[in-house]
């Protein structure tokens, strides 16, 4: 073999090495190969919080999934949020302590409930008032 076939083969792995290298750098879809679809995937993120490939994802899945929840560290799609339980909880002060409710008022001993405090503040009047 001549030594320009062992440069040729040489620039020839290096050449698809980078390739490879640079391919990583590509949005998704292959945007990059196509003119006008990286401008089209940021319009669909700006109208509607999803990359094309997020549209797709929650059009199979059933689901509503984005990547920008991953960027405000939610979870990728809606659905696999935990949802948090909402319990009524009523807190009165007692005797050196609180005690907490499951409904108002249970005794009707005509406690204030902890935390409302709508007594204590000034009703703002209007500017024009005389």
């Amino acid at each position: 073999m001549p030594p320009e076939d062992g440069l040729i083969v040489m620039r020839t792995i290096g050449l698809i090495a980078g390739m490879l290298v640079l391919a990583g750098c590509a949005p998704p879809l292959g945007s990059a190969a196509l003119p006008g679809l990286a401008q089209f995937d940021v319009a669909t993120v700006i109208a509607s919080d999803k990359t094309m490939l997020d549209h797709l994802v929650s059009a199979s899945s059933g689901k509503n999934c984005s990547s920008v929840r991953i960027e405000k560290g939610l979870h990728y799609c809606e659905e696999d949020e935990p949802q948090a339980v909402k319990r009524n909880l009523y807190c009165y002060p007692s005797l050196g302590r609180v005690t907490c409710y499951d409904r108002p008022d249970p005794y009707r001993n005509n406690h204030q409930r902890l935390g409302e405090n709508e007594h204590n503040l000034i009703k703002p009047r209007p500017v024009n008032a005389p």
